[in-house]
């Protein structure tokens, strides 16, 4: 029956009836009531009819009935079959695979939302009170604190330090962080940054003035639980610490010091404590220059009884591409009260197991963005039509969304290593072998896996069509989010120069641990056919690979120096197509875990080969690239 019939019949029976066979009007799909033939269109009298019974579907506030469906988060845990899989094979206590899958049901149901809260209400800064006091209140949002709160009742750093699972607790650890990490409005950075202090305060030593942080950032207590921040970065450089740092530590009469500097840029200055860089002063008030002059401080930030921080000016928050969800400041350092941990002049070696840490965070939020944007991809995918069909039967999509599976199982499994390798040093139980890994990976897998999440993030947006690009979708917050990922805590240039003194400072002893770990991570899939193709990619590049080293050690310092970069891409790749490997050998693989790793293979696996075949790396390619950069137009 034609709807103007269905009208005409409700008109003659009762009049302009405003509900249709007792259904109310709203319930009724649009879509579906039209039966206008394409290319034709309605008589005045049908138009008239419409009108009459008031169901003009695009009039005035009516904007008609079709919407797109949003993408649904599920549980995350649930979701993600190589999390489980990885964790069914090296950690399969029910304990932690029940608390990961309760806890995933509590991201996708409620913290999901604290996290888009804490995006929409950024941090403000209050400088003075309404008296006219100097107070300095960084004011962040409700969900900011509850986000506290979750991190201490969840033990998100504690895990890593009650060690119940002995040399798999890291992983654990981790593990959560992972299913946490895009939902946590970016409260994973004060997480990192707390779990690096932790841990530098474990290798000094807890005893006095440290004893009650170290027991606060690792306790699972909400009330007691403090927050580090790590506050490193000065006017003169980031990752160029010796040169760059200029706060002054002045010795008190008691042993303390008072800090005096600035401090350019700050994270999660909300925090309650923090470790930080300076140059102490002698009885004459001179300075150490260079490295040998900077000791690491433990700072706590407190207020007097007027509300005023203790020696501290917060200057200006900054305003950034992203993570706008965590105060980021610039502080003057004005006698900040301060306690020296390390010995003096050997403040940068002591941050080293704090950057191992807060690196490995970085990864692992990386690997997080990757795997949430494939999950939110995948389900929108079977709720968007378009063409005439649902996405997920489109094959050139689901072959891109395919290519950021394999990119994200491969960091997952790159950052997981790391994480056991931690593990395994931390539980005393580390070889050499597995010393030298930890060394040689962690600068590799925070570098790459970087890169990595915002090509695949940016990738993820464009299967959500425009709007991936509109805001209050939430889905640009993940890409503005990652792009950090590749700047904080050293940028890819300044890791692959850090790879190269890794090398340098153990003979070399770094790579052979790798190429020999390769090897016996491809001896255990040399029966298995299915693979072979793959066996045969990474076995030629890691031979590429040290026919490339051995040369490389014969050639002026500058050669590595160009090749870095490429080096370390070429070590992540074949490191990483080893593991897809060796994951897709176990008992409890899945055809997909095969295939993941058959495509992974596909790939160039050692670029500095490819690259060095092509002579980039000779010495008169430094010229070409400046003339190239700095090319002038000529003059008429």
């Amino acid at each position: 029956m034609s709807v103007c019939s269905v009208l005409l019949n409700r008109r003659a029976a009762g009049g302009c009836c405003r509900v249709w066979c007792g259904v109310p009007r709203q319930l009724v799909h649009i879509r579906s009531a039209s039966v206008a033939e394409a290319g034709t269109r309605r008589s005045d009298e049908e138009q008239q009819l419409w009108e009459a019974a008031g169901y003009l579907p695009f009039s005035r506030a009516k904007i008609g009935s079709f919407f797109q469906e949003r993408p649904v988060l599920k549980n995350p845990f649930l979701e993600d079959a190589l999390l489980r899989g990885y964790l069914r094979r090296h950690l399969p206590e029910k304990a932690a695979s029940s608390d990961l899958r309760a806890f995933g049901e509590r991201v996708a149901n409620e913290v999901d939302g604290w996290g888009r809260e804490c995006e929409v209400t950024a941090p403000r800064l209050v400088h003075f009170d309404p008296w006219g006091r100097r107070v300095d209140h960084i004011v962040t949002s409700p969900a900011w604190k509850r986000m506290k709160d979750l991190s201490a009742q969840e033990g998100l750093v504690a895990i890593g330090y009650e060690r119940s699972f002995g040399e798999w607790s890291r992983v654990y650890q981790m593990s959560k962080l992972f299913i946490f990490s895009p939902s946590s409005g970016l409260y994973t950075c004060p997480l990192a940054m707390t779990d690096g202090a932790a841990k530098v305060i474990q290798s000094i030593g807890v005893s006095w003035p440290v004893d009650e942080a170290y027991g606060r950032l690792t306790t699972r207590q909400p009330e007691r639980f403090w927050t580090s921040g790590q506050w490193m970065t000065e006017r003169q450089g980031g990752s160029d610490v010796a040169s760059g740092t200029e706060t002054v530590a002045v010795p008190q009469t008691d042993g303390s010091y008072k800090l005096h500097g600035f401090k350019w840029f700050t994270s999660a200055t909300d925090a309650d404590m923090t470790l930080t860089l300076a140059r102490a002063q002698d009885r004459t008030g001179a300075t150490t220059p260079g490295s040998r002059g900077l000791s690491l401080f433990y700072a706590e930030v407190s207020r007097d009884e007027d509300g005023r921080l203790k020696g501290i000016e917060v200057q200006r928050l900054k305003d950034k591409l992203g993570t706008r969800q965590m105060p980021t400041a610039e502080l003057l350092l004005d006698g900040l009260p301060a306690h020296r941990l390390s010995e003096e002049g050997r403040g940068v070696a002591s941050i080293a197991s704090m950057l191992t840490i807060t690196r490995i965070h970085n990864s692992v939020s990386a690997a997080a963005a990757m795997r949430r944007v494939v999950q939110l991809a995948r389900d929108y995918a079977t709720r968007r039509t378009a063409f005439g069909k649902l996405l997920k039967d489109h094959p050139l999509h689901i072959q891109t969304l395919a290519r950021m599976e394999v990119e994200t199982r491969g960091a997952f499994l790159l950052v997981m290593d790391v994480c056991r390798l931690l593990g395994r040093e931390e539980s005393g139980i580390a070889t050499q072998l597995d010393a030298h890994l930890l060394r040689l990976l962690t600068p590799v897998v925070k570098l790459y896996t970087a890169k990595q999440a915002v090509a695949v993030v940016s990738e993820g947006l464009e299967s959500f069509g425009g709007q991936g690009y509109i805001e209050d979708t939430g889905l640009p917050g993940l890409l503005r989010d990652a792009q950090v990922l590749s700047i904080w805590e050293g940028t890819t240039n300044v890791l692959s120069l850090d790879v190269l003194r890794c090398v340098a400072r153990s003979s070399g002893m770094v790579l052979h641990a790798y190429f020999s770990h390769v090897k016996s991570l491809l001896a255990g899939a040399s029966g298995v056919s299915s693979l072979a193709p793959a066996v045969k990619a990474v076995d030629g590049a890691l031979s590429e690979l040290e026919v490339f080293v051995r040369g490389a050690a014969t050639k002026a310092p500058g050669y590595m120096e160009l090749a870095a970069r490429d080096l370390a891409y070429s070590l992540a790749r074949i490191y990483t197509g080893a593991l897809l490997i060796d994951h897709a050998c176990w008992k409890g693989a899945s055809p997909s875990d095969t295939y993941a790793a058959l495509r992974w293979c596909e790939n160039d696996l050692c670029p500095v080969a490819t690259k060095q075949a092509r002579g980039c790396f000779e010495s008169g390619t430094p010229p070409l690239d400046a003339a190239l950069v700095f090319d002038r137009p000529t003059q008429d």
